[in-house]
């Protein structure tokens, strides 16, 4: 009775050494940024109170198996303390599958495989001025970019950044920046 309790036990211990040794050999996914890739900033619109300002940036998987990015966000870090006179919003896609509800849709990406996301920022000018007079007096924008990443392990939060320089901005909408 004892030996058949004693092989139950080592059986069970073997299963589970087993079992933990295939997922450790068995390959994640590993989606990384490819920031150093990304396309400079273009202008997509521009009206009278707003510009509409986005790179593409590569999300790239390394590992070797699928990979998810369940959620993907654009934060732009532009205070009210640091200049009023826009308000910014930033907004993530996947390119080639536009959204107009601002939800990023989660999405697969094979191992080995590249998938190329838009970020986006919409400036709208604040306090009475038109988009170009808001635009003269903008400050540097870093956009913080969040995603989650889910494959074999827990999920993952991950962060990085970009930056709209004023100049860029500038350049782009042909304004010229003035120092108040």
């Amino acid at each position: 009775m004892l030996t058949a309790s004693v092989a139950a036990i080592v059986l069970v211990a073997a299963a589970f050494v087993i079992f933990r040794l295939f997922f450790s050999l068995e390959k994640n996914s590993r989606v990384v940024v490819r920031v150093e890739k990304r396309s400079p900033f273009a202008l997509e619109s521009m009206t009278e109170e707003s510009a509409v300002f986005f790179t593409v940036v590569p999300f790239e998987n390394r590992g070797g198996q699928y990979g998810t990015i369940m959620d993907c966000l654009v934060r732009p870090q532009l205070p009210f303390e640091q200049y009023d006179g826009i308000d910014a919003r930033g907004k993530a896609e996947v390119v080639g599958r536009p959204r107009e509800d601002d939800y990023f849709e989660a999405v697969l990406v094979e191992a080995h495989k590249s998938l190329s996301v838009s970020a986006k920022v919409r400036l709208t000018a604040r306090k009475g001025m038109d988009i170009r007079t808001a635009l003269s007096r903008m400050v540097d924008l870093p956009l913080d970019i969040i995603y989650t990443e889910l494959g074999r392990n827990p999920w993952q939060l991950k962060k990085f950044r970009v930056v709209l320089t004023a100049e860029e901005i500038a350049s782009l909408t042909g304004v010229t920046l003035v120092d108040d």
